[in-house]
């Protein structure tokens, strides 16, 4: 499911990322202030996901005090609105410690939703690998975790951060987007097939109140979006001048260049690449696509690549048009080897090229669940076409990072990629 905003946003984005080339670079490239500039980047990027999180809370608190469908339409639109800065933070993740440690708070998945909520009994009754597999919060105020009791009666965020990866199991997401994805949308039932999910505004409706516990959902929404505002401006802070995460990638400008290559290598390979989508496409699994409950995959893994992007270019498009530039990894190595930056950059344009057709192929009316499909020939292929773009172009970061004398650094690595068959096992 998409809106006319993120149809135009990618559209937008398309245009201004389809040819990275940037004019004549500086003089001389200095690490020490490309590095300032991607922490310049990092705190607008974070910055805008944090003021698309209010706008998301207040959608929230609108759909709570007034349920219906175009609340609740209203919340959803929100919700995918939200997404679009956020995604685009992703590269900052690898790299960076403070980043990598917070991000499971806010982007965690996938997520065993009947711990939040009434699930459909297809979903099965318990878990081998998790307790608390159909613990249903929301009809549940009293729970026990490893043999301790947990008062839920109020559902606060302080309740949701306890229950958060309860019992060292990381499917027991309670908090972050994807849970407040799932109380928006419900569960996509459809399989490999159209539709997302389709939760009732009357969920939410205390005088006609459907599936139970209205009050208490209403409760848990709202105490997952305060949640997300508050984390996210923790990350706004921790990115401003004087911010630990500023600090500490600024201290040495090396170990800064650093950080942006593990970045983009990292999440180019591993975690896209691999986790996040070849997994998916291995095992033709609707429940391996990242935002899964609303189909909004396509545009997810599309602005991860813009956010890729930008960490070579220094180039980003805010939302409200304005656009940040500066010094870039682009002019650091253009001086060094202007052959290898002229590939970078064809790299990039092409794992954009790539991405935008599954924008295009979902806007035509093709999910990325159903494109993922056992027996979708065509829809696999655009999908692998994605995956070899990254392949492609994380090899040459992996140039760059020897043509900058950076040493040895370790990217993020995926089995779906390096060990498939140990996926079926």
């Amino acid at each position: 499911m998409t809106t006319s905003f993120l149809r135009a946003a990618a559209f937008a984005l398309a245009a201004a990322a389809s040819s990275l080339a940037i004019g004549s670079a500086h003089a001389a490239a200095d690490p020490a202030a490309i590095v300032k500039h991607y922490t310049d980047i990092a705190h607008a990027k974070y910055s805008d996901a944090l003021d698309a999180a209010k706008a998301l809370d207040a959608a929230i608190d609108a759909l709570i005090a007034k349920p219906g469908d175009d609340t609740l339409k209203a919340a959803r639109e929100a919700w995918l609105k939200s997404r679009v800065p956020y995604q685009q933070t992703e590269a900052y993740r690898f790299g960076n410690p403070i980043v990598d440690e917070w991000e499971g708070k806010v982007n965690a998945w996938p997520l065993d939703e009947g711990l939040i909520d009434y699930v459909d009994p297809s979903y099965g009754t318990e878990s081998d690998e998790n307790a608390l597999f159909v613990a249903n919060v929301i009809a549940n105020p009293k729970l026990e975790i490893a043999g301790k009791a947990i008062d839920a009666t109020t559902i606060t965020p302080e309740v949701l951060q306890e229950l958060h990866e309860a019992g060292g199991v990381e499917a027991n997401v309670a908090t972050g987007y994807h849970a407040i994805e799932f109380l928006l949308w419900g569960q996509d039932l459809n399989g490999t097939g159209a539709g997302a999910g389709n939760r009732p505004a009357t969920d939410y409706d205390t005088a006609n109140c459907t599936n139970g516990n209205c009050d208490r959902r209403a409760a848990y929404l709202k105490a997952a979006s305060s949640l997300l505002v508050s984390d996210l401006q923790d990350m706004v802070t921790a990115w401003s001048p004087d911010g630990d995460a500023t600090k500490n990638v600024t201290a040495d400008p090396k170990a800064g260049i650093t950080a942006m290559l593990t970045g983009m290598g990292s999440l180019s390979y591993g975690e896209l690449a691999g986790e996040r989508m070849k997994l998916g496409l291995l095992l033709h699994d609707p429940e391996e696509e990242h935002d899964c409950f609303s189909d909004n995959t396509h545009n997810s893994h599309y602005y991860d690549v813009v956010g890729i992007q930008t960490v070579y270019t220094g180039e980003y498009t805010r939302p409200d048009g304005s656009k940040l530039t500066g010094p870039s990894l682009h002019e650091l190595v253009a001086e060094k080897d202007a052959a290898l930056d002229k590939e970078m950059t064809a790299k990039l344009d092409a794992s954009h090229t790539a991405f935008k057709a599954l924008v295009d192929r979902a806007e035509g009316g093709e999910a990325y669940d159903q494109m993922i499909g056992e027996g979708n020939a065509e829809g696999n292929k655009v999908v692998q076409t994605a995956i070899d773009s990254l392949i492609d172009q994380t090899k040459t970061i992996e140039r760059v990072i020897t043509a900058l004398d950076l040493g040895k650094i370790e990217l993020e690595g995926s089995d779906s990629l390096d060990n498939p068959g140990a996926v079926f096992k």
